[in-house]
């Protein structure tokens, strides 16, 4: 009679040698810290560079933020650089070294409250403590700002460490500014604006810091925001929540334009921090569509 040959049993040890996480000896691992800001002015890199004509081979150098980890000011996290975009900004600015070296007078090509992006042939050292001030009209802003990131004849990212008090108002305003005009020049070409009255409900602060909360209703839906009648007294670059009644999802945004008032309501379009595609649960057109595109139906 043949023999069974019977199935062989794993071996428990084999079993376990997926699960085991080797760690080198005397190794120190990174503070949770210290790895999110590792993890952010990597990201402020590549953002610059898709912003930027890329040369054949771009070589674009971060600084080691683990040597500035300590320092609270220059502890920029994932989180903080989402709800401040950068903006396109063309502005005079001064950067000099805050030991008294070496000044350059040049270009602003971007601004955010978190930093700004500066056009330079000779961007400063790494890990560099500046002092910068920024012109644009009759208006300034005074800001001390670490070089973060840098493209060899190109230009540097600086990240803002602190802001001038008394400057604070002037660059929210711009950075407010821009995003109007930003997002008026998307509406006025985005293709994705879908017409729709979509419940809502928003809620944030009024001017003298108490609550409200109010039922609306959308006039148009993006991936982007929406625009929707608001009764309460909001303004430009402030914080709300905006809620999908039907589907109770919220959402952070921000007020990126006023419009006209309609029987006690105004016009306030809104801009979610992040493009959300599910929001409002429809399946918006294509960004390349127009009435000639192949899936438009003719009546």
């Amino acid at each position: 009679m043949k023999r069974r040959k019977g199935k062989r049993k794993p071996k428990q040890h084999l079993r376990q040698s997926a699960q085991v996480t080797v760690q080198a000896a005397g190794e120190e691992l990174a503070s949770p810290l210290e790895i999110e800001v590792a993890i952010e002015t990597v990201v402020a890199a590549a953002e610059i560079l898709e912003k930027t004509e890329e040369p054949a081979n771009p070589e674009v150098i971060v600084a080691d933020t683990k040597k500035s980890a300590s320092d609270s000011a220059a502890t920029a996290t994932g989180a903080d650089r989402r709800v401040h975009p950068r903006y396109a900004f063309a502005a005079a600015i001064e950067v000099a070294a805050a030991d008294g070296g070496e000044k350059i007078k040049t270009r602003l090509r971007d601004l955010s409250q978190q930093g700004c992006y500066v056009d330079t042939d000779r961007p400063l050292p790494l890990g560099m403590t500046t002092d910068v001030h920024i012109t644009k009209g009759a208006n300034s802003v005074e800001a001390r700002a670490m070089v973060v990131y840098n493209q060899p004849g190109k230009g540097m990212g600086l990240m803002f460490t602190d802001v001038e008090p008394g400057h604070l108002g002037t660059l929210n305003i711009w950075i407010a500014e821009s995003r109007e005009s930003l997002w008026l020049a998307d509406n006025r070409r985005r293709s994705q604006r879908v017409l729709m009255k979509v419940p809502v409900r928003v809620a944030g602060k009024v001017g003298s810091g108490s609550f409200f909360e109010e039922e609306t209703h959308t006039l148009t839906i993006s991936p982007h925001g929406a625009l929707i009648l608001v009764a309460a007294a909001v303004y430009r670059g402030q914080r709300l929540t905006l809620t999908n009644v039907q589907t109770r999802a919220a959402l952070d945004c921000v007020v990126v334009h006023i419009d006209s008032s309609v029987v006690g309501q105004t016009q306030v379009g809104m801009e979610f921090m992040l493009p959300n595609l599910t929001f409002w649960r429809v399946v918006f057109p294509p960004k390349d569509w127009t009435p000639r595109h192949p899936d438009a139906k003719s009546g």
